[in-house]
């Protein structure tokens, strides 16, 4: 390869990454105004998850398009993995939060999957398995020992 060939070369990789860093810093602003002006938890919840990660991911091959050492562009490599590991589970953690609590407009909703049931299938973390006995059954007394209220 001749060396003009190799700066042609550098100069088209560093406008890739150029403009791969820009469209990226461009998606995590669409995200942080999808944060401050959406209604609600889920779909604030949506604006933080997809275009920050996809504009942490453009980020991050423009600057591996930028440096193009092998060091720098492993470390790039694990926090793109890492954003793309973390950033689902955070979201599917905080959408559940909210639905529990009252972070959730329902009228927003045009489906409702994780609503109580009747059939009490999964009596979720509020309600007491069928073989556990109540605390606030008045017929079932109190466990003894360790922690009780008022201690």
């Amino acid at each position: 390869m001749s060396p003009g060939s190799r700066e042609g070369l550098a100069v088209t990789l560093d406008a890739i990454g150029t403009v791969a860093i820009v469209a990226g810093v461009l998606l995590t602003l669409v995200a942080s105004i999808g944060l401050l002006s959406l209604p609600d938890v889920l779909s604030r919840m949506h604006a933080a998850t997809k275009p920050q990660v996809v504009g942490l991911l453009l980020v991050v091959i423009g600057g591996a398009l930028h440096l193009r050492t092998s060091v720098d562009v492993w470390m790039l490599v694990l926090v793109g993995a890492f954003q793309l590991v973390t950033a689902p589970v955070t979201a599917h953690v905080v959408g559940r939060l909210a639905h529990r609590g009252d972070g959730v407009r329902r009228d927003l909703l045009y489906v409702d999957e994780l609503v109580d049931t009747r059939d009490g299938a999964d009596p979720g973390p509020d309600r007491p398995e069928p073989d556990e006995p109540d605390v606030e059954d008045p017929d079932v007394p109190a466990p003894r020992g360790g922690w009780t209220e008022g201690s």
